[in-house]
């Protein structure tokens, strides 16, 4: 006698044979996915730290600069990891380099 439930659900078999085991192909996806978070995430993450790098390293004496606090001021003194901002006359504060987001164009301060 045949079930209800033979007739909607059908028996499913382990394949034991030759080659029922992951091939490449199976992993092609998983590749991709690493492929494409490297090159939309890390590799431009990894740019633009460099540049940060770049930047702080090439700050000198004169420069204008802008901080992530939204200071604005002129570097008075560089030193290893401190540099002194001047941001109005006679008001000098110490801000850390990596607080520093952009060195601005000459005369960006004045025309503020």
């Amino acid at each position: 006698m045949i079930s209800v439930s033979n007739l909607f659900i059908s028996n499913a078999y382990a394949d034991v044979g030759p080659g029922a085991g992951a091939s490449f192909t199976d992993f092609l996806p998983l590749f991709a996915l690493v492929a494409v978070f490297y090159f939309l995430i890390l590799r431009p993450q990894q740019k633009r730290a460099k540049e940060v790098k770049l930047m702080l390293e090439a700050m000198q004496k004169g420069d204008e600069v802008a901080t992530a606090g939204g200071l604005v001021g002129r570097v008075v003194k560089v030193g290893e990891s401190y540099i002194s901002v001047e941001v109005a006359e006679g008001i000098t504060l110490n801000v850390q380099k990596s607080a520093i987001l952009t060195i601005l164009p000459k005369g960006t301060i004045k025309a503020i």
